[in-house]
């Protein structure tokens, strides 16, 4: 168990956490949210050590062991992915590595023969005979090929060392284990192996996620961080989400209702407080309105900001027709003989483990890459919109917000295009910040506000909700429910996926294609798709995305 007592921590005026007192227990796994910049990530490292509370504790159950997701992929780049995992458990590690330096020695003494002997009955009392086969089962499971986990942690993809570092945190049995976005750079696959290891774990779990679907089937317990406090409840992601709607209903209910008694109570004091035979009345009910101070009741610092895709005009019968799409670089194939008819009403989720080769198909159907060979058709009615994986090209300019987006803007008058911006949450002097220094979620918001401009109706975007905090990435999931157009995307975001696609193809090995309309949840149990990705695979696979 991990407790934290009267924990506040300020920088500056800035308080993130004030007096806060939160008990996480055995056998519940907790997902920790809040507005961007509320302390999230903060408060794992509060609660893991590495950083001090200016004022409270954090108490863990004496002997309990804590495991925490690294953040830093290269700081084990010297060790092999197997031995990686297993410094995971630090005890187990230091007795592994005295115990093989002993055995090591060219004068093996009398004296070591003794200390091996003790260090032999640890490994073994602690599960050190069972140490490589578990990591090798727990690395298969986040997909790290069995071919590379003897490799050293320099010569993986980073994609990889995330993998890794996330089996490293999970090894050994930890009483408390601490996760930050573990489900980053995770496919689909291996997001469900998680999800089914954190169900069966019966120790403590801390996440902090953006991935709402994540969060529903992993979570116990929800931590809200609100305005320096943390507020528990009791479910998942959706209950708390549900809950707190109610409860900020009622709220804005009650205010309501006091508003308007205070407004009553005033204008009756403004009518009768000069008439004599009524200034006792007057009085008191201006006691009364002293009373009715409206400062106790608080509205959630969460912002969503307003997403909205409202096409100019409709589209027509014919969308896009591609033809034997082929597109190489670097020698490798990324395409071969790709085609494809778009339909009217398609909203297109594009999956599989090659997410190389989305990005490129974006890129070439959207104008900013050419194909080696082949054809793309757009429709005569189509206007398309493109949001990139990489959008670091459009902020290369010290413009303001406004003047950025003024750009992109047909109605240039300044009101106009920053009312805009404050749909984005750019309110203010926000506004007017450099636009070369913005965080990836603001450069994010950015790019939406230019696509809502454009008002197309066909969008294509590229994995839009990295960098998103769950309020924006809520927004964006609803907007897209409701375009009325034709929609083209990727997304590691199940609950993403699954809301608004009606259509799935996934880039399968070797050029295969696997096309079906239908939903994220019905390709994965449809058992032509998984008889098809056999065949493809070489075995089984779960669907990437």
């Amino acid at each position: 168990m991990i407790t934290a007592s009267n924990v506040s921590l300020s920088y500056g005026t800035q308080v993130l956490f004030k007096e806060v007192n939160i008990k996480f227990t055995p056998g519940n796994c907790y997902g920790i949210i809040g507005a961007n910049g509320a302390g999230k990530s903060t408060f794992l490292k509060i609660l893991s050590g590495e950083i001090e509370p200016d004022v409270g504790e954090i108490i863990v159950t004496p002997g309990e062991r804590m495991a925490v997701l690294k953040q830093d992929h290269f700081a084990f780049n010297e060790f092999t992915v197997l031995e990686t995992v297993i410094m995971g458990y630090e005890r187990l590690y230091s007795v592994m590595k005295e115990r093989d330096n002993l055995y090591a020695k060219s004068d093996f003494s009398e004296e070591d023969g003794i200390r091996a002997a003790e260090l032999e009955g640890i490994f073994a009392e602690i599960g050190g005979w069972e140490a490589e086969a578990q990591a090798a089962i727990m690395l298969s499971g986040l997909g790290i090929p069995e071919k590379v986990q003897n490799s050293k942690m320099s010569d993986i993809e980073d994609n990889l060392k995330v993998r890794v570092l996330l089996a490293q945190a999970l090894f050994g049995n930890p009483d408390i284990l601490l996760l930050d976005e573990p489900t980053n750079h995770l496919d689909l696959e291996s997001i469900h192996w998680l999800e089914n290891f954190i169900e069966s774990f019966n120790n403590t779990v801390i996440v902090v996620s953006h991935d709402r679907h994540f969060l529903n089937s992993v979570c116990t317990h929800i931590a809200d961080i609100d305005y320096g406090k943390i507020q528990l409840y009791v479910g998942n992601y959706d209950f708390w989400y549900l809950s707190s709607q109610l409860a900020a209903k009622q709220m804005k209910d009650e205010k309501r209702r006091r508003e308007d008694k205070i407004a009553e109570l005033k204008e009756f004091i403004q009518r009768f407080s000069s008439n004599l035979s009524k200034a006792r009345q007057a009085t008191s009910r201006k006691k009364l309105i002293d009373k009715l101070t409206i400062d106790d009741i608080k509205p959630s610092s969460r912002k969503f900001p307003y997403v909205a895709f409202k096409p100019e005009r409709e589209c027509g019968k014919n969308i896009l027709e591609v033809k034997n799409l082929c597109k190489t670089i670097d020698g490798e194939k990324i395409l071969d003989n790709f085609n494809l008819t778009v339909h009217n009403g398609d909203k297109i989720a594009f999956v599989g483990p090659n997410h190389f080769s989305k990005t490129v198909f974006f890129q070439i159907i959207s104008g900013r890459m050419e194909s080696d060979s082949g054809s793309i058709e757009w429709g005569v009615t189509t206007k398309q919109s493109y949001f990139p994986k990489d959008n670091a090209y459009y902020f290369t300019e010290h413009l303001t917000i406004t003047d950025w987006l003024r750009q992109f803007s047909i109605e240039k008058d300044d009101t106009f295009v920053r009312s805009f911006l404050g749909r984005m949450l750019f309110s203010g002097d926000e506004s007017l910040k450099d636009c070369t220094v913005l965080s990836g979620g603001e450069k994010v918001r950015c790019i939406l506000a230019k696509m809502m401009l454009e008002a197309a109706n066909v969008l294509i975007f590229d994995e839009p909700t990295s960098h998103l905090d769950l309020e924006a990435i809520s927004s964006l999931n609803d907007a897209l429910i409701s375009f009325t157009g034709v929609l083209l995307f990727n997304s590691h975001d199940h609950q993403f996926v699954e809301t608004i696609a009606n259509r799935i193809i996934e880039f399968a090995p070797n050029g295969n294609i696997i096309d079906r309309m239908m939903g994220l949840e019905d390709y994965l149990a449809n058992e032509d798709v998984l008889m098809l990705r056999d065949t493809y695979y070489g075995k089984h696979s779960g669907v990437t995305i």
